[in-house]
């Protein structure tokens, strides 16, 4: 090989090196966020999750990305929304705003790793096998609110003995938590 040949080829694998090496970084994962309600609606939760990302040293648009999927309190549009992050090939999807956006998130992917918080029973809407062995790819939270209906009826009856009546207010756009509790809450009462 001569020298001129041999400078030629050092060069070019020196102006190609960079190339190759930024080439075989990883690309920027990608959050997708699920939510029944408007952005506003979350602020101060979506505030709260980008606090906790930073915590665990992922900072938005640096070394994590979040798309984001609003419903606008159109639950209809959920399942659409979640069958476009998952063709985007989101590394995790976050179902924001309850059962509705969870139970989408499930029926769209079997592969993504799906994150909820929600009220009602996971094992009771379908999400989960059992609380402590979820299985399949969806996890996350919820506060049991169905369960401890009747000790809250319990509670306010040691709180205010003389009460007669007590009114429950439930949400009917949220049939999966509302049946049950008021269902459980009437049962309750008359014991």
């Amino acid at each position: 090989m001569k020298r001129r040949e041999f400078i030629t080829l050092v060069g070019g694998a020196a102006a190609a090196w960079p190339l190759a090496v930024h080439a075989q970084q990883p690309a920027m994962p990608v959050i997708g966020i699920l939510a029944v309600a408007a952005p506003e609606a979350n602020a101060i939760r979506l505030r709260a999750f980008r606090e906790g990302l930073h915590t665990a040293g992922y900072i938005e648009g640096q070394n994590v990305k979040i798309e984001y999927r609003w419903a606008e309190a159109h639950t209809g549009r959920l399942p659409e929304l979640a069958a476009g992050l998952v063709r985007d090939r989101v590394a995790v999807l976050v179902a924001a705003g309850g059962t509705a956006s969870a139970v989408a998130a499930k029926a769209a992917t079997r592969e993504i790793p799906i994150v909820f918080g929600i009220g009602a029973d996971p094992i009771e809407v379908g999400l989960v096998a059992s609380l402590n062995r979820p299985g399949g790819n969806v996890t996350g939270v919820t506060s049991l609110n169905i369960e401890v209906a009747p000790k809250r009826l319990e509670l306010m009856h040691e709180l205010l003995p003389s009460v007669t009546s007590i009114a429950l207010l439930v949400n009917p756009a949220a049939p999966a938590l509302a049946e049950p509790v008021s269902r459980i809450s009437r049962v309750a009462a008359l014991h």
